[in-house]
Order: C-alpha cells, then sequence, then structure tokens
C-alpha cells in the first residue's frame, strides 16, 4: 500500500466556510509522504495482530468497552519518534499519551489516533482504522488514514484532493439521503425513525474516522457523529473535505473541524439529514 502525490483539485461550490490560509506545497509534499509511511508501518501491525484479544495486551479504560492494547500504545509511540524526527517544531496530539506541552497555541500540530475502533480490533471484527492529521488554524492541512481490512490508504491534503490507494476519489452531487446510507456512532431514536421515514438507512460500525471516510469515497451520503475526540475525525475531515464534502457542526454552520457534534454530508443531501439530527438532538 503506497501513497502517491496528490494532484492539485480547484475549489468547488461545495466550498461554504472562508477560504483556508495556504500551506508550503514542500510542507504538504513532506507531511504527505511521512504520514503514509507511518500509515502503511501501522497497516502492516494492525493487519498482523487484530482479533487476538488479551495477547495484544488488551485493557480497558474507562468501562468495560472503552479499550486499550500495547498495538495502540506501540503505534502512537512509533508514530511520536518519528514525527519527532522529521517535524522537531510541530507537536502531537494523541489518543494515548495526551497533548505535547506546547500543542495549544501551536500553528501547526500533528493529530493520531493509532487505533480508531479499539473494541473492534481486539475482537477482529474488521472495521478499524489508523488515523494521522496534521491541522492548522483553518482546520486539516493533511489527512492520511489505513484502513487495513481492505487494504487501503486514504490519504488527502488541502487543495489537492483524496487518493485511496492511488487512485483518485470525488463524491458525486445528490438530491435526497432516500436510498443511501448514513454512519452514525451513537444515533437517536429519532434521527432512526427519520432515516427509516425517508427510506435511508443507518449504519452503526464502530470507528467514527471510517465513518466520515465512507462519505468521502461516496459509500454513505452522510455522517453524523454527536461525540467524538479530535484524534477521531481529524484526519477523515481532510478526506471530507478535499472530496467535496459539506461538514457542518451542530447548529448547521460550515466548518471544516467541528469540536461538539458534527455532520458530514454528500452535497445536496446536508440540510435535509441535518433537520432530523437535530430534532433527536433537541
Amino acid at each position: 500500500m503506497t501513497v502517491l502525490p496528490l494532484p492539485r483539485v480547484p475549489a468547488t461550490a461545495t466550498d461554504r466556510w472562508r477560504a483556508p490560509a495556504p500551506v508550503d506545497p514542500g510542507l504538504l509534499s513532506r507531511a504527505l509522504d511521512v504520514a503514509g509511511r507511518l500509515a502503511n508501518d501501522a497497516a502492516e501491525v494492525i493487519t498482523a495482530t487484530t482479533g487476538r484479544g488479551v495477547a495484544t495486551g488488551a485493557v480497558t479504560k474507562a468501562n468495560p468497552f472503552d479499550w486499550v492494547t500495547d498495538t495502540d500504545r506501540t503505534l502512537e509511540r512509533h508514530t511520536r519518534r518519528v514525527l519527532a524526527a522529521e517535524f522537531p517544531d510541530v507537536p502531537v496530539v494523541g489518543e494515548e499519551y495526551g497533548a505535547d506541552a506546547n500543542a495549544a497555541g501551536a500553528p501547526l500540530r500533528w493529530v493520531v489516533d493509532p487505533v480508531d475502533g479499539t473494541a473492534n480490533y481486539v475482537a477482529g471484527f474488521p472495521w478499524c482504522a489508523y488515523s494521522l492529521a496534521l491541522v492548522d488554524a483553518d482546520g486539516p492541512v493533511v489527512g492520511v488514514l489505513a484502513d487495513p481490512s481492505r487494504a487501503q490508504i486514504y490519504a488527502a491534503a488541502r487543495g489537492r484532493g483524496v487518493r485511496a490507494n492511488g487512485t483518485p476519489v470525488r463524491i458525486e452531487p445528490r438530491t435526497t439521503a432516500a436510498g443511501g446510507l448514513i454512519c452514525a456512532e451513537s444515533p437517536s431514536q429519532e434521527l432512526l425513525d427519520a432515516a427509516a421515514a425517508h427510506h435511508a438507512g443507518i449504519r452503526v460500525l464502530g470507528s467514527s474516522a471510517l465513518a466520515i471516510a465512507q462519505v468521502a469515497l461516496g459509500r454513505a451520503t452522510a455522517a453524523v457523529l454527536d461525540r467524538y475526540h479530535e484524534w477521531d475525525v481529524a484526519g477523515a475531515l481532510c478526506l471530507a473535505v478535499e472530496a467535496g464534502a459539506v461538514v457542518v457542526d451542530r447548529d448547521g454552520r460550515a466548518d471544516p473541524l467541528p469540536a461538539d457534534g458534527l455532520l458530514v454530508a454528500a452535497p445536496g443531501v446536508a440540510d435535509e439529514v441535518h433537520g432530523w439530527w437535530r430534532r433527536g438532538s433537541g
């Protein structure tokens, strides 16, 4: 699985927030290359160890369904070592080891989730991902996901589009959510009922990163997330924006990296699905 250079693509009518600041092309290329190598490393480790349960050092954290494994910790440590060597001035924020001391005010930061969907990984359910993003004040700059079960690396950079294993990806606008799939990690009953009434399907599969990625890849019409951390979604949101998806916060405001509830949708269905979502969240 090799990440190839991404072509530049023009802005589209789906760009609904202010234009982000330009990023040095050399930085983008270096970041894509390093993130792609790390994603390939992660894919190999996850593939070799998935489904081994307690053999992976799996223990629970906040509750019996909140898992952490040796793989989570090993991959994050490896990621931090490589990034510290390649980008010594850019702090890292990660799920397992928190934020570097200078991350809060830094102009750039790396955000990593070594295994998004750890409960699936422990059980051997083929739906987990490695996620890495470079983020600035305007949102994700680079996003790379490893999807080991499908032997895919998804990569995006600001203004350069999205590729899946080197193949360019661009979603098609839709006029209705009917007949499509909506990924949601904790859907309300109102959202489930509204989707069913409008002949759309809800899928809950246990990885926020892959839920958003399905929209970017054109497999789902929308993804709705109520609760998440930045490391869960930053990489996938870069994919979504560069693929042409609409990203809005809980109140329907365009935002490339919402902090408290988000909707990612194909152009033309965001308002429809947002109405269903808001009905369920009051």
